[in-house]
C-alpha cells in the first residue's frame, strides 16, 4: 500500500495555512515550531509538491496547499466524528465539550447554569469559548466547537437546533422620556435616530431592530455599544433608549441606575435561545441531553416579569 497522510500531518498544514505563521500554528497544535515544521515538510515530501511558499518573514499556501487545506478540514472533521461516536457509546455525558456562547447570552445565563449542569453531569467537562455568532458557527463547522448557545433566528446553515427558552425584550429608556408615559411602548413609537443599538456583528442588534419593525439600515450610527452594559450607560447618560433582553435585566444590570423599563406592547417581541450543532456530529445523545437539562432548569427559574417603573 503506498503511505498516505497522517491526520497530525493534515492538521499542522491547516493550523499554518488559517494562520499563515509557523509560530501561531504550533501553538494552536500544542507542539513546537520545529515539530509542526518538520510534520509539514513530511507531507510535502510524501506528496512530492511543495504546499507552502516560505520566505524569512511570511508563510501562504499555495493553491495546491489552500485545496488540500480545505479537505483535510473535512477528513478531520469526519475523524473528530467517529471518536465522537465511540465515546458517546460509553457515556454520552462524559468527557471534553467544547461549547460556544454569545456575548448577550453568556454573562447572563451562563452563572444561573453552570452549577446545575455540574450537578447533574459531573463528568462532563465544559469548556466555554465566547464570541459573536458568525465565528461561533465558523468554528462548529471546523469542528473547533462541539456546540453553540445561540439567539434565533439567525442564518445557521446545515446544523440542527433545540430551542431552549424564549427570552423577551424591553425598552429601556431615561425617567421621564416620551416612551415613559404609557405602561407599554408602541414598538411603532421607537424612533430609529433615538435607538441604541449594538455594533455589527452581535445578532441582538438585528433582534432589537426586527422587534421594533425597523430596517437594518436606518439606525443610530452615532453610538453603537459594545455590550449590553455600554448600551445601558449610553442610556444613563441621556443618549437615547435600548432594547434589553430579559435575561440581562433579571441579572441587575440596571441596579444602581436611574432609568425606566417598559414592555413593547403588542406582540411583545422576543428571541429564541437555542442549542446547536452539526448535522453530523456523533454526539446528538449528548447534546439532546444537555438541551433537557438546560431547559428544565429555566423552566425552575422562569424569567420573572419586570415591573414598568418611571
Amino acid at each position: 500500500m503506498r503511505p498516505l497522510p497522517t491526520l497530525r500531518q493534515l492538521r499542522y498544514l491547516v493550523a499554518v495555512v488559517d494562520r499563515c505563521h509557523f509560530g501561531r500554528a504550533a501553538e494552536a497544535c500544542h507542539v513546537s515550531q520545529s515539530t509542526l515544521s518538520a510534520g509539514i515538510q513530511e507531507l510535502e515530501e510524501l506528496l512530492g509538491t511543495p504546499l507552502l511558499e516560505r520566505t524569512k518573514r511570511s508563510v501562504m499556501p499555495t493553491p495546491l496547499g489552500r485545496e488540500i487545506a480545505a479537505r483535510a478540514r473535512d477528513l478531520l472533521k469526519a475523524a473528530e466524528d467517529l471518536v465522537d461516536i465511540a465515546r458517546a457509546t460509553e457515556d454520552p455525558m462524559a468527557g471534553p465539550l467544547h461549547l460556544g456562547v454569545i456575548p448577550t447570552i453568556g454573562p447572563f445565563l451562563v452563572p444561573r447554569l453552570m452549577p446545575a449542569l455540574r450537578d447533574a453531569f459531573p463528568d462532563l467537562k465544559l469548556f466555554l469559548r465566547e464570541d459573536q455568532t458568525a465565528r461561533l458557527l465558523d468554528r462548529l463547522d471546523s469542528g473547533e466547537l462541539d456546540a453553540a448557545l445561540l439567539a434565533l433566528p439567525y442564518p445557521s446553515g446545515d446544523v440542527e437546533s433545540v430551542d431552549i427558552a424564549v427570552d423577551r425584550f424591553w425598552v429601556v429608556c431615561p425617567p421621564g422620556h416620551r416612551l415613559c408615559r404609557k405602561p407599554a411602548a408602541d414598538p411603532a413609537d421607537v424612533a430609529v435616530d433615538d435607538l441604541l443599538l449594538l455594533e455589527d456583528g452581535h445578532c441582538l442588534r438585528d433582534h432589537a431592530l426586527a422587534a421594533c419593525d425597523l430596517e437594518a439600515g436606518r439606525r443610530n450610527s452615532a453610538f453603537q455599544g459594545t455590550s449590553l452594559h455600554t448600551l445601558v450607560q449610553m442610556v444613563a447618560n441621556g443618549l437615547g433608549v435600548t432594547l434589553l433582553p430579559q435575561m440581562a435585566l433579571d441579572t441587575g444590570i440596571l441596579r444602581g441606575l436611574d432609568l425606566a423599563v417598559r414592555p413593547l406592547s403588542g406582540a411583545r417581541p422576543y428571541r429564541r435561545i437555542g442549542l446547536v450543532w452539526r448535522r453530523t456530529s456523533g454526539r446528538k445523545e449528548t447534546f439532546r441531553r444537555l438541551a433537557d437539562a438546560l431547559k428544565a432548569e429555566m423552566a425552575d427559574r422562569p424569567m420573572e416579569d419586570m415591573h414598568a417603573k418611571c
